[in-house]
């Protein structure tokens, strides 16, 4: 236990074979469960999560009722003790997806009643010395959900290659207004924590399966009024190969991006802020439209007299589509689902 809180871990591991042991000796002392996850590997790594299983029949039993998807795509086989942590090992039969793999864990945690649950890789980039950081604020009710920052400083930042960090930075501002978090950064983060009582107030279900999750995630947390607090971490990376295909996460990234924030939209309009919707429609349909009136006015000399647009009307509807805009974007700043930077 932390503080008096019971701690589960999530540990999704695909062919981390190499790696996944010593993480799992790597947790803290405080860690109460870790739920070792195996995507359908194609390597060792289910072998080697089963030298650190701890888990009882009983436990077994608990982990098949856990859902009609775990029942039938997640096989738990019996385990020995040991003298970590006590270890869930759980196989999925067919891959899941990064995201998949994490509401398999949740569930678990869900199940099991954990007072915080924390995700952690199993490929080595996260530190489980920091992760009492991520607890702290979940423990003194500053947050109900907490995440690593890279992007904190230069510092923080400075291990991550170039490429990873551009991306980075553009999830971040992408993510802003489709979270509703406008302070947040580093969204694609995996290393978290949340609370037994925020992680109840999503549909773990819903999540998306793939790497496109904490889009998804973090919009719905935010819909749910949960705080979020940012942790400044370092970034790690050694010699471990990424799963992501680029071309692929960036259509999908975009596609549960675009989706997150109309589904937050109609949330909002329905339950506590039905002006903002209207707020962003009224600001996007006017900057669009506003553009292509500058546009237009631009090209008035190639264009019929019939089709040109007067200067003012166009700088009218701009400036009109950005005002809507700037009112949505105070109201989100004021919004009660703040991000505390720690």
């Amino acid at each position: 236990m932390y503080r008096g809180q019971t701690v589960g871990v999530v540990l999704p591991a695909y062919n981390e074979a190499e790696h996944i042991g010593s993480v799992i000796e790597s947790l803290p002392a405080f860690v109460d469960r870790v739920y070792a996850i195996d995507d359908c590997s194609t390597d060792e790594t289910w072998d080697v999560i089963r030298e650190y299983a701890t888990v009882s029949e009983q436990s077994n039993q608990r982990v098949a009722a856990v859902s009609e998807a775990a029942t039938e795509e997640v096989m738990v086989p019996d385990g020995h003790g040991g003298e970590f942590p006590e270890v869930v090992p759980v196989q999925h039969t067919v891959n899941q997806g990064a995201g998949g793999t994490l509401k398999t864990g949740y569930l678990l945690a869900a199940r099991d009643e954990m007072d915080a649950t924390v995700t952690i890789d199993a490929d080595g980039q996260m530190d489980p010395d920091q992760m009492d950081r991520l607890l702290d604020p979940l423990v003194e009710g500053r947050a109900g959900f907490s995440k690593g920052n890279r992007l904190a400083d230069s510092d923080a930042a400075g291990g991550m290659p170039p490429f990873r960090l551009l991306g980075n930075w553009l999830l971040t501002l992408m993510m802003k207004p489709a979270s509703g978090y406008w302070r947040l950064r580093d969204p694609q983060n995996g290393y978290t924590a949340i609370s037994k009582e925020a992680l109840e107030s999503v549909d773990i279900e819903a999540i998306p399966d793939d790497h496109d999750y904490p889009n998804d995630l973090l919009a719905r947390l935010n819909a749910a009024g949960v705080r979020v607090a940012d942790v400044p971490m370092e970034a790690i990376y050694g010699d471990e190969e990424s799963t992501i295909e680029f071309s692929a996460f960036v259509k999908r990234t975009s596609t549960t991006i675009l989706q997150a924030f109309l589904w937050r939209l109609r949330k909002e309009s329905s339950q506590r802020r039905p002006h903002l919707a209207a707020l962003y429609s009224v600001g996007t349909l006017g900057v669009i439209a506003g553009l292509l009136a500058v546009v237009s006015g631009v090209l008035s000399e190639l264009l019929p007299d019939a089709l040109a647009v007067s200067w003012p009307k166009s700088l009218v509807t701009l400036l009109g589509g950005v005002l809507a805009l700037a009112l949505a974007f105070g109201t989100e700043r004021q919004s009660d689902a703040e991000v505390v930077r720690e």
